[in-house]
């Protein structure tokens, strides 16, 4: 299996693997009587919307996604900060390490026109996007800053410092990571409905609505009920 939606400018998001699907979490709930079914039927779809609604979690934590991801460190830590928000939904996490590896660096660059405005009303998030000379003038500025932190990265590494400490050099958060998340169901549920909301971090989302599109085709009665309301 291996299931990949583009995002931003060079990242991705890909479905690994999966265990399980609403059947899994019907049965689940039904093993208390000792019955189970063999086919999702109207009467199992019922039984999910039941639990879902009255906050019966713990079928949903019998079955399970792996995802690939290859996000900008301002991304994967707001990411990883729901992932302990919701640690009793069992979640596992490995991240690629600058400690053992040397590949080459890519960074998160915004375009002229992505660069967004402070909000009024609000110390975090975003507003308008700002007007265009001014985002021509921070993408040029990020550009020249990361070739800077680049260069001084392969001087250290040339000089024969080592990898883990010549990472210090690099401009660490739009540069791109890359993780493999496994979790329950009911935890990316709660990762959808945190990161889907009108007023997250525009970049996570975009991360948030592949993880539904992907996500979506193995659990469809699930993910509808858990995620009743994100958008």
């Amino acid at each position: 299996m291996s299931e990949m939606i583009n995002v931003l400018d060079k990242g991705y998001f890909r479905l690994v693997n999966v265990m399980g699907s609403d059947l899994s979490v019907a049965n689940s709930a039904r093993v208390s009587y000792d019955k189970e079914s063999t086919e999702l039927s109207e009467n199992d779809a019922r039984l999910i919307r039941f639990l879902a609604r009255e906050g019966h979690t713990s079928p949903f934590r019998h079955a399970t996604l792996q995802f690939e991801m290859y996000a900008p460190l301002m991304v994967a830590r707001q990411h990883w900060k729901y992932v302990v928000g919701s640690d009793h939904t069992m979640d596992a996490w490995n991240e690629s390490s600058r400690r053992y590896i040397t590949e080459e660096p890519t960074f998160y660059i915004p375009q002229a026109d992505e660069w967004r405005s402070a909000p009024e009303n609000s110390k975090q998030g975003s507003g308008e996007p700002i007007v265009i000379r001014h985002g021509e003038m921070a993408t040029r500025d990020l550009e020249d800053y990361i070739a800077h932190g680049e260069m001084l990265y392969r001087r250290a590494m040339a000089s024969g410092i080592c990898a883990e400490q010549a990472r210090l050099f690099l401009p660490a958060y739009g540069m791109y990571v890359r993780y493999y998340w496994t979790a329950s169901l009911q935890s990316v549920a709660h990762f959808l409905n945190q990161r889907l909301a009108h007023d997250s971090q525009v970049e996570i989302q975009e991360y948030a609505k592949a993880v539904k599109v992907l996500s979506e085709p193995y659990f469809p009665v699930s993910i509808a009920e858990l995620t009743k309301g994100a958008k």
